[in-house]
């Protein structure tokens, strides 16, 4: 899932700099819908962040997560995500 991850994580630009408004998007189904796009997170906590989904599992997501030096791989339980939108 992961195999190429320095080559990806080299070549995908930074997300967009205007952050949507939180949508009352939620679930698993939903999320499966989101793998290969730009996704805005909510979470429960109130972090929120840009992640870009490469598999949705029952519990978990798995893909890469925007930090301010660049892409790296990330997981997220599903259970702690409030809301999210995919573009």
């Amino acid at each position: 899932m992961f195999e190429n991850q320095n080559q990806w994580s080299s070549t995908m630009p930074p997300p967009d700099r205007n952050i949507p408004y939180p949508v009352r998007q939620m679930g698993d189904p939903g999320l499966k819908h989101c793998i290969n796009q730009m996704t805005y997170i909510w979470l429960k906590n109130g972090n929120e962040f840009w992640f870009y989904p490469t598999f949705v599992g029952r519990q978990t997501m798995l893909g890469f997560r925007w930090r301010r030096m660049g892409w790296t791989r990330d997981r997220v339980n599903i259970k702690n995500i409030r809301s999210f939108q995919c573009f």
